[in-house]
């Protein structure tokens, strides 16, 4: 993708003029920004197409991740890096009195995700195709996303994030290969020949799924791989059926949102629509390009692998078998067998409640055919395993029981691979979660723990750290992380430890001039900088780390000269707009918040920062910055984690229970260089089993947890009457759910230790760059290249053109 800078700003006056006509001095960011996104688009272009005609003609075989969310963040500096190209540019802008920075601010981030699970599935489309890999994104073209989040009187307040206001350079639309979807109405089966069946539709409605296409591309190789969203249109046919605004609406806000509010019914329809438009789009648009091969059904998974990206796209199963039987022919073993050969299921929870359920009634009126296959696959299941197993493990098992349909059941019993996403995670399905799977399939369970991008959380996000890992290291690593390792050597340098630390101060004093510009809160860059931002709920236990503020804030006001390092906590975090006790917690965050930011007593020693509408490029500016690194779920609860991956690399010191990936950190770190406290996974079990957690008993047997409770209820927090009482209930009255309580004062004295070690900056600084230098294993380039050899059984682009030879 070479291109000189001459040529660079050539290509870009002569776009610009095209496009806008205006000279570079005329022009505004935003058109200066459209038109650089064009001359990428354009430059990536036949490598683009040159990928998947590659993929088509040598016939190589291709993983289509279907995923509810992507969260890819900003895409400029990104495409810039990957195509070689982000210094050139950087320099030729600047030539032409143009700030690259500036024009990045004017992109929006794709409000396609949440939180882990959407910038996983985007680390993977990075690292898919930086690897060499054939593989695809499906998922849906949200018009909202989740929400614009705001803070009115420290309540959380929903907006809509209109990313797409001013469009998206990166996409293309791809009218044709749109597709119809059919939801709703009646499904009977009519026999049209002797033993064959069809399905007859009444009053379907029918959808039109629009592809809109972005390229994915590859680190400094060439590929070109594509994400496709699909975006609903009403179909020409179907136009005398929406007569009035109020139905039109009701189609068009079928991919308005990411998930919508299921409290009700009408929200649980579109949900479970949504998630069948664009696996029933995607399956579509994989059988009509595999078409083009000319090879029989049966052989599909020769060339085609479909990964789903937890629950939602469970439905790929039986829409799989639907195209199969009743568009191409093949019997119920021959689709069946095709199916299972193809599919593949990544399991992102512990929590047994958080796996996916959909009401009988719900399903045969929303997708009716889906429900029939369904409940087919269910009583084919149940005849085959009553042979082999007890009959209470087949009921507990069956997809359908209990007057539900079970998702996770259908994607195990659907599928020749379940995985989870850390090693403890994936024990913990096998031995508790999912055990009665295992039993029944033990050769389909693997662990395959999660990764990052190092190329968007280091080189992106954190120059100044990158160009100290050149100077010392060489630039190897920014190709294979695994050369971070080299760091080591370097591990009692007092002048490699210095620019380290000077590299941090600078990202923190960015960091600071922001907290200032956004909040008008003053924090000092001297402090240490303490950060938890993941989704608010409450297994995160945000309310915890509330609590230790609380307790510090009572230290300083009982002795002012109290022993500590100034600190400032930042929180990020969205809560579900329906999650009512998550949105408690921010409330109860903001309002001491106000209380100890405006204390004078207090100062600068303590401070707490939540800012608003945590995303990716908002995480890009904190993790840079961050010191401390708050992973502090009860362990056996969250799956594996990513913030405390990107927060590793970029030289912050992890304080985390057990759980997650946080076990494979301490093992990669050592226990001296991460701070482990609380209940291990077996301990929580425990309290399961033989049900004596007391928290009311901890309450009056602690002092400091009482005087800490009772500031929720007391009045020292003001305008918490409502939501501290909600708090002190639900720790008290409803004994504790995530053993806040039970972990709190180990949790304090692990804080203390951190404490004691900043103070010790050699030492710190010594902890942060063996944290930098064991970050390499978790990238998800490495996790990829496992999924691609144990479950997809892809190959790269080279190794497949060296076979065919």
């Amino acid at each position: 993708m070479g291109m000189t800078k001459k040529e660079f700003k050539q290509e870009f006056q002569q776009r610009l003029r095209e496009n806008y006509a205006m000279e570079v001095g005329e022009a505004k960011a935003p058109e200066l920004f459209n038109t650089l996104g064009a001359v990428l688009k354009a430059k990536y272009s036949n490598d683009w197409r040159d990928t998947w005609k590659n993929y088509l003609v040598k016939k190589q075989k291709q993983v289509y991740y279907f995923s509810i969310e992507f969260l890819p963040g900003k895409m400029l500096k990104s495409n810039l890096l990957n195509m070689g190209m982000l210094n050139m540019v950087r320099d030729a802008l600047a030539e032409m009195d143009i700030n690259l920075e500036e024009l990045a601010d004017v992109e929006r981030d794709m409000a396609l995700g949440n939180g882990g699970l959407g910038r996983l599935a985007s680390c993977f489309m990075d690292s898919i195709a930086s690897g060499g890999f054939p593989g695809n994104g499906n998922g849906i073209r949200y018009d909202y996303g989740l929400f614009k989040q705001r803070f009115v009187d420290g309540y959380q307040v929903e907006l809509p994030d209109e990313w797409l206001r001013s469009g998206n350079i990166w996409e293309l639309r791809r009218d044709s290969k749109a597709v119809n979807v059919r939801v709703g109405g009646n499904v009977y089966m009519k026999e049209v020949k002797k033993g064959r069946l069809e399905p007859v539709y009444e009053h379907a409605r029918v959808l039109r799924a629009v592809p809109y296409d972005t390229g994915m591309v590859g680190y400094d190789n060439g590929v070109v791989n594509t994400m496709r969203l699909w975006s609903v249109e009403i179909p020409a046919s179907e136009e005398d059926k929406y007569q009035s605004i109020q139905r039109r609406r009701e189609l068009e806000d079928l991919t308005a949102v990411l998930y919508p509010d299921d409290s009700n019914e009408s929200g649980r329809i579109t949900r479970l629509t949504q998630e069948y438009f664009f696996v029933s789009a995607g399956i579509q648009s994989i059988i009509r390009y595999y078409k083009q091969l000319n090879v029989p059904m049966t052989r599909l998974s020769e060339y085609i692998a479909i990964h789903i990206n937890d629950t939602h796209p469970a439905l790929c199963i039986p829409e799989m078998m639907r195209v199969l039987m009743d568009e191409e022919r093949l019997t119920w073993e021959q689709a069946w067998d095709t199916t299972v050969k193809v599919m593949s299921y990544t399991n992102h929870t512990i929590m047994a409640e958080a796996l996916e359920k959909w009401s009988i009634d719900l399903m045969q009126r929303t997708v009716p055919r889906m429900y029939q296959i369904i409940e087919e696959i269910d009583r084919r299941y149940v005849q085959k395993m009553s042979d082999i197993h007890e009959s209470d493990l087949v009921d507990r098992t069956r997809i359908i029981k209990d007057g539900q349909v079970h998702m996770a059941h259908m994607a195990i019993i659907g599928s020749y691979s379940t995985n989870g996403v850390a090693k403890l995670h994936s024990d913990l399905l096998k031995s508790v979660v999912l055990h009665d799977f295992y039993v029944i399939y033990p050769d389909r369970f693997n662990n395959k723990t999660n990764g990052i991008t190092h190329r968007r959380w280091s080189q992106l996000a954190n120059e100044p750290l990158s160009n100290v890992l050149d100077e010392t290291i060489g630039k190897t690593w920014r190709k294979n992380p695994s050369d971070l390792k080299l760091l080591m050597n370097y591990q009692n340098n007092e002048a490699v430890l210095e620019k380290l630390a000077q590299a941090k101060q600078t990202n923190k004093q960015v960091l600071a001039d922001y907290i200032h510009d956004k909040t008008s809160v003053e924090v000092s860059a001297n402090a240490i900088f303490d950060v938890q931002i993941k989704r608010l709920h409450a297994y995160k236990r945000q309310l915890m780390n509330l609590m230790h503020i609380i307790k510090l804030y009572l230290d300083l006001k009982d002795n002012p000269s109290h022993p500590m390092q100034p600190r400032v906590f930042i929180f990020g975090a969205k809560a579900a707009p329906s999650y009512a006790y998550a949105k408690t917690i921010i409330k109860c965050i903001n309002e001491t918040a106000n209380l100890i930011n405006n204390d004078p007593d207090i100062k600068d020693r303590l401070k707490i920062i939540f800012l608003e509408n945590y995303n990716v490029s908002l995480a890009e500016k904190i993790i840079p910055a961050s010191d401390v690194s708050e992973q502090i779920s009860l362990a056996s609860k969250e799956a594996s984690g990513t913030s405390n991956m990107k927060l590793m690399l970029n030289g912050a010191v992890t304080v985390a229970t057990l759980d997650g990936a946080n076990v494979e950190i301490r093992n990669a770190v050592g226990d001296e260089n991460i701070y482990i406290f609380g209940l291990t996974e077996k301990e929580v079990y425990q309290y399961y089993e033989n049900k004596q957690y007391s928290s009311i008993r901890l309450y009056e047997e602690n002092a400091v947890i009482q005087r800490v409770l009772n500031t929720f209820i007391d009045g020292t927090i003001p305008n918490i009457i409502y939501e501290g009482r909600e708090i002190f209930d639900s720790l008290i009255k409803y004994n504790d759910e995530y053993f806040v309580l039970r972990d709190f004062e180990s949790y304090t004295k692990a804080q203390e230790q951190i404490d004691q070690a900043y103070a010790d900056q050699k030492k710190w600084q010594k902890i942060s760059l063996i944290n930098i230098s064991n970050a390499g294993r978790f990238s998800a380039d490495d996790t990829v290249r496992r999924y691609a050899e144990d479950i997809w059984n892809i190959e790269t682009i080279a190794s497949h053109a060296k076979k065919k030879e």
